[in-house]
């Protein structure tokens, strides 16, 4: 991820967006598996574990008391409520990995990255569509993880966020099968980034 202009003083805060199912967690352990050098931060829910998830890897499971208690604290760069859950980006673990000089990957959904980018628009932002509405209803069925009226809910809202497209700085489309060209494209993203003659600089 290097050239001529890279700014290695300067590390970047990547969000990672897209509709629900769409392959966002798929693409986040790819990147894991191959070693890319990021910190990954892992965002907070009160929605129950899924089958293969892990807490603290995937996301921290918290009870609802605890999430409520870290927004009364301010701990949280963004929150908000998504299906009946709570879902947040811890604000220490984006701080410890900018301080640590190491470019940061935080997974979101559509709405909480209109959020981030209020508070940090100066971050890069990718959105993760599907090849067509279709394939996402094939994927989300798949997981066996939402009822036939969440699952009508989640491609309404899907329908929604593919609309808020031109908001992000960039778009990948995420084919079946197609992780390592996601993982590749993320990593171009990145070194144009690094290129650039007037850096990003997050200051959080």
């Amino acid at each position: 991820m290097n050239c001529e202009n890279c700014q290695p003083n300067s590390p970047l805060l990547v969000v990672l967006s897209g509709p629900s199912g769409v392959g966002k967690d798929a693409v986040l352990a790819r990147m894991r598996e191959l070693r890319r050098a990021f910190y990954y931060v892992v965002t907070a829910t009160t929605r129950p574990c899924r089958s293969g998830e892990n807490d603290g890897v995937d996301y921290h499971f918290l009870p609802q008391e605890k999430f409520q208690r870290m927004i009364a604290a301010g701990q949280f760069l963004e929150w908000a409520k998504v299906y009946g859950n709570y879902y947040g980006v811890p604000r220490d673990e984006i701080a410890q990995g900018l301080s640590g000089g190491m470019d940061v990957m935080v997974k979101v959904d559509v709405q909480g990255a209109a959020t981030i980018k209020k508070i940090l628009p100066q971050a890069v932002f990718i959105f993760l569509t599907p090849p067509s509405m279709r394939d996402l209803e094939r994927r989300l069925k798949q997981r066996h993880s939402e009822s036939s009226s969440e699952l009508a809910l989640r491609l309404a809202e899907a329908g929604k966020e593919i609309e808020n497209l031109p908001f992000f700085d960039y778009v990948i489309t995420s084919h079946h099968g197609g992780l390592d060209e996601i993982v590749s494209q993320i990593n171009a993203i990145v070194t144009a980034e690094r290129c650039r003659v007037k850096p990003r600089n997050v200051a959080l």
